[in-house]
């Protein structure tokens, strides 16, 4: 096992994989920006660096602060978190090129998934179901009709992009070329990469991702599927496990697919598989992979007790997995919801400044990942997530009521601070996310309803 780790993320991630890392006895270094000098994870770290301004080009995005901090600092190893530089391929390389061990895939393999086209391709190779679409990138006289051919409404998604962001669903025709001309322009941007793909749109879908875990060994598990339907312009706001709108033979497929994807592309480490599910015929198809921890994590540890940070740690230290498929176990329903400093009245603007009040909710099976303390102060130079809430049930109406509870007790306060915990809950009330029901346009139709 190493015996340092340097901890290249910020927020509540870098605590929580500071925590596993002093479970295990391995020494952490956070790092902070100007910005974040008094962050929670400096508080628990056995020792921090700072690395820059709180601009995050030059702090968290800056590679060679990280290298200079890790190799000061004595590390063998830097676990990216999640965002920022975890899905960077170039990055995981420099770590390699220094002696030190990146925590998740190889370059490699991230650079294939990390490119929408060429994961497209590699999953439809390995048999995984895909929308029709584009292989490959596609210039405009190309796609136009390509989209045409598959009809619409399609979407163009940057090859390089992630996180909702990068990508345009066009309703037809006449606005094909002016949403495609913006998107490319909007890849440029974000990502340094304009290179776009085309795909068939599923106006009704489910959102719904499979966790893989792979070591050196040969060895690959899947821990189950996630929902993360519950989102607003394809950020995820809530996310559940297991899925409610997935029938457990429909979701033993999924998950035998992704780990199908995951052998065929050598993966080693930590991934999540996603797919849409189309909400009439409850066919699946893989959209993309991503290389890395994900925000939502908890809510499989919550039903697995498996400890995904601990995992990853070991996997990258070259150790076999800790269990075999027949070992996991899955057991009840949890449910995470997103806390934000931002303010739904205002478009979801976020609302950085001093929390002066921060009490976070507690009693049976509730679980808060925060790095919020009263007296921090929220930069605005980050994600506003300030804290991600689970609750677990021995089903979905137990674990829905308990989050409620929780989301009802949490208390955030400072001079014109706001969250987003009153629109959580609308959104656990609505019938139809009760139900179960839900695609991944709910939540817009609700702010549409709720702003017309």
């Amino acid at each position: 096992m190493f015996d340092t780790v340097l901890i290249a993320n910020r927020g509540e991630i870098a605590v929580r994989i500071a925590r596993t890392c002093r479970e295990m006895g391995v020494r952490t270094v956070a790092v902070h920006s100007t910005a974040d000098r008094d962050s929670a994870v400096s508080r628990i770290a056995d020792a921090s660096v700072q690395i820059g301004p709180p601009a995050p080009r030059r702090s968290y995005l800056n590679a060679a602060a990280l290298m200079e901090a890790a190799l000061a600092a004595g590390a063998d190893a830097v676990h990216p978190g999640y965002g920022f530089l975890s899905e960077d391929a170039e990055f995981a390389r420099i770590c390699e090129e220094n002696g030190l061990v990146f925590i998740g895939p190889s370059p490699e393999v991230m650079e294939r998934l990390g490119d929408k086209a060429a994961a497209r391709a590699a999953m439809s190779a390995a048999g995984l179901p895909v929308l029709p679409g584009s292989l490959t990138p596609v210039g405009e006289d190309e796609a136009a009709g390509l989209a045409c051919e598959i009809g619409y409404p399609v979407i163009v998604k940057a090859v390089a992009g992630g996180g909702g962001r990068g990508m345009t669903v066009i309703p037809d025709r006449d606005a094909f070329a002016a949403a495609y001309r913006r998107t490319r322009a909007e890849a440029r941007m974000l990502f340094g990469d304009d290179r776009v793909c085309v795909e068939r749109y599923l106006p009704a879908a489910h959102h719904v991702e499979v966790q893989v875990l792979c070591d050196g060994h040969g060895n690959a598990v899947h821990l189950g599927e996630r929902d993360c339907s519950a989102q607003r312009r394809r950020q995820k706001l809530v996310e559940e496990t297991p899925s409610p709108a997935v029938s457990p033979e429909s979701a033993a497929r999924m998950a035998a697919a992704a780990l199908d994807g995951a052998r065929a592309v050598g993966y080693r480490g930590l991934g999540t598989f996603e797919f849409l599910v189309d909400d009439e015929s409850g066919d699946f198809y893989f959209i993309e992979t991503n290389c890395r921890i994900q925000v939502e994590h908890p809510v499989t540890e919550m039903v697995t007790g498996v400890d995904l940070v601990r995992e990853q740690l070991a996997v990258a230290a070259g150790l076999p997995l800790s269990l075999r498929q027949e070992d996991v176990a899955r057991q009840g329903v949890a449910v995470e919801c997103r806390v934000n400093t931002e303010d739904p009245d205002r478009g979801f603007a976020p609302t950085p400044g001093l929390v002066a009040e921060f009490v976070p909710p507690g009693g049976p099976f509730i679980r808060v990942d925060t790095h919020a303390y009263p007296g921090m102060r929220t930069p605005p130079d980050y994600d506003p997530l300030l804290a991600k809430v689970i609750a677990w049930g021995r089903d979905r109406d137990q674990a829905l009521d308990r989050m409620d509870r929780a989301l009802a007790e949490l208390r955030v306060s400072g001079p014109g601070l706001r969250t987003n915990v009153g629109f959580l809950r609308e959104v656990l009330a609505n019938p139809v996310f009760r139900k179960g029901t839900h695609t991944t346009g709910l939540v817009d139709r609700m702010l549409a309803s709720r702003n017309g």
